[in-house]
């Protein structure tokens, strides 16, 4: 009989003191539950609050359960993850937010779950205790996500999820900036499923993803992951197209029936299709633009992240 599947939790830290405590109690209490080996990454991204320090002294207090990866400063949530994916040995990873909303102890859900068979499990917040803003873009970041990369999943943005070693292997093989993991994880997997999981408020502290950063991710979605904008924008250059010239030749039936005093002389109408082919040039060279500096960035082959330091040892081989 083979041994149970050993588990990395990889949870990344941004600003976090107040929930750190809390966080680490109850997720050592639900991994040492499972019965199985296991060790938590704890990734402090750049944090400017006692988060680093509080991470590294539990590394030095659970020796062989927590590893501190303390990365030089800020460089986003998802590349904290890959951080901790680099660092994590488990057969399965699965990747939990520092500020309690999602519980640790929903962690066996998942474990569950991938035991069944599958290489990546996702989870669903019900209900969600969120204000209406983040329940909406929410709701369209997932719509767009599921019907631009064709896996159907209802809830791209919780990052309590799971992952095994060969997905978060594969993943660690892609060199691109712009990484969206729960997307790039589906496009490796064979085996995917959704568990619902419990959501609660936030323990203490404030959300680190206000407007702009949700608009940011949105862009690393579309821009990263997909060249659906690009076609999208080739469709509406033609429909467009084919709308100037229909209305081109309604200008001169009217013309012929009513004269040039019908619209001062065609200078509004002018002014109107000139106006409609400009926005789409500028949305069109935004477009582009996005792209071009993504590939700009890549092409650089700069890495993600730099870890200042790893402080603690697992015991997985």
């Amino acid at each position: 009989m083979s041994s149970p599947l050993s588990v990395s939790i990889v949870i990344p830290v941004f600003n976090e003191a107040s929930n750190l405590d809390e966080l680490l109690r109850r997720t050592l209490a639900v991994a040492r539950a499972l019965g199985r080996a296991f060790e938590i990454v704890l990734v402090d991204d750049g944090s400017a609050d006692a988060s680093s320090d509080m991470i590294t002294r539990s590394a030095a207090d659970h020796p062989g359960e927590i590893v501190a990866v303390l990365l030089n400063r800020n460089y986003g949530q998802h590349a904290a993850v890959m951080a901790g994916f680099a660092q994590s040995k488990g057969d399965m990873v699965i990747t939990l937010d520092a500020d309690l909303q999602n519980p640790p102890e929903e962690i066996p859900k998942l474990v569950g779950a991938m035991e069944q068979g599958h290489d990546v499990v996702g989870s669903v917040r019900v209900p969600r205790h969120d204000p209406l803003f983040r329940r909406l873009s929410s709701f369209l970041i997932n719509r767009i996500t599921a019907r631009v990369t064709g896996v159907m999943m209802h809830d791209y943005g919780c990052m309590l999820r799971a992952y095994r070693r060969h997905i978060v292997q594969a993943m660690l093989q892609c060199n691109e900036r712009s990484t969206f993991i729960p997307v790039l994880a589906n496009s490796f997997a064979r085996k995917t499923t959704e568990v619902e999981v419990s959501h609660a408020e936030r323990h203490a502290g404030t959300s680190k993803y206000g407007v702009w950063k949700l608009i940011n991710l949105q862009f690393d979605l579309l821009t990263g992951m997909t060249t659906f904008p690009l076609r999208m924008l080739s469709a509406w250059g033609l429909l467009v197209s084919f709308f100037g010239v229909g209305f081109g030749v309604l200008i001169l039936i009217l013309r012929f029936l009513w004269g040039p005093e019908w619209a001062a002389q065609g200078v509004f109408t002018l002014f109107a299709i000139l106006f409609i082919f400009v926005g789409v040039q500028f949305v069109g060279m935004g477009l582009l633009g996005e792209y071009i500096g993504r590939t700009y960035h890549d092409v650089r082959g700069r890495p993600r992240y730099f870890v200042s330091s790893v402080q603690g040892q697992s015991r997985l081989p």
